[in-house]
């Protein structure tokens, strides 16, 4: 495999990123495309490469470069024409099989590729998996995007209005806000509510099924100990529902917070199942933008077999 076939490191991705969102906004600007309706757009150049589509996500979405961010290039070569976009949490093996059925040569995924925050390719020495995966990508030349904080920085934020979406909760959503005030309801009858909506078959709990619930806080994927407790301690929710957690940290804080006679319960709907909604809400705000390039959500799904 020649070199080019590998990725380049985050940092290289992320200055030549900014540097051609920066042109091409400048170019958008120029032509007068950046105002052109999307059928007008396609009169114009009815191809893109991977770094037009990237631009295009910033241009639509308002959102300004990031100086320090881990939606880099994953893989692949920006200047690639794209021939099919698939939308996903996490870009497994499978993804990747099915968009090369498909004919789709760019994975635009939430989370990371390579098994670490940063994707970095020396985080564990001679991985062998991440060689396979590697090698899978370049044969079939398909190129990845992280696209996670950019993902977060639109207005609403797509994962969270993909959630409450999903969860017919969109009447008691509000933008910046991790609290949802429902019609009350049983902690058992919300998570198979939950359950039902998100088409999630298990959830772990910790909670009276009785208990009486209305002020939700909904932190879907990983929040981090610290800020799904201070959560709970400065919004007093009745309900925390999470994607994943440190066992030692928020579940204990739960369980003691409990002993203590607070009513508070714990939702646990696994990282990528909750924040999967997301990603499949940004797939129908996006393709109306590019009508010219089929793009197809497939959901990555619960890594566990539950026994």
């Amino acid at each position: 495999m020649n070199k080019s076939s590998f990725p380049e490191s985050p940092d290289i991705n992320r200055r030549k990123f900014i540097g051609n969102s920066i042109r091409s906004a400048g170019a958008l600007t120029m032509l007068g495309l950046s105002s052109y309706t999307s059928a007008e757009r396609a009169s114009v150049n009815r191809s893109y490469t991977v770094q037009d589509i990237m631009n295009l996500i910033l241009n639509e979405g308002n959102l300004s470069p990031l100086k320090e961010t881990v939606d880099t290039l994953k893989f692949g070569n920006p200047d690639q024409v794209v021939t099919g976009i698939i939308t996903t949490m996490f870009p497994t093996v499978p993804i990747i099989e099915e968009a090369a059925r498909l004919k789709a040569n760019f994975i635009i995924a939430h989370e990371p590729s390579f098994y670490n925050h940063n994707d970095h390719a020396d985080w564990v020495k001679n991985n062998s998996v991440l060689k396979e995966k590697h090698a899978l990508l370049a044969k079939h030349k398909i190129a990845i995007w992280r696209f996670h904080d950019y993902c977060h920085s639109l207005k609403p934020d797509a994962i969270s209005y993909g959630v409450a979406k999903k969860a017919n909760w969109l009447s008691y959503y509000k933008t910046g806000q991790v609290t949802l005030t429902i019609p009350t309801i049983s902690f058992s009858d919300l998570t198979s509510h939950l359950q039902k909506k998100l088409k999630i078959s298990h959830l772990r709990t910790i909670g009276n099924p009785d208990q009486s619930c209305q002020k939700i806080a909904l932190l879907p994927g990983a929040w981090g100990g610290q800020r799904q407790v201070g959560t709970a301690e400065t919004e007093r929710p009745d309900v925390l529902i999470v994607g994943e957690s440190p066992e030692w940290e928020t579940v204990e804080y739960i369980r003691d917070a409990r002993a203590f006679g607070r009513k508070i319960s714990l939702i646990v709907l696994g990282h990528a199942v909750s924040e999967e909604p997301g990603m499949e809400w940004f797939t129908e705000w996006f393709q109306p933008k590019l009508p010219e390039i089929k793009i197809t959500h497939i959901a990555s799904k619960d890594p566990f077999t539950w026994v």
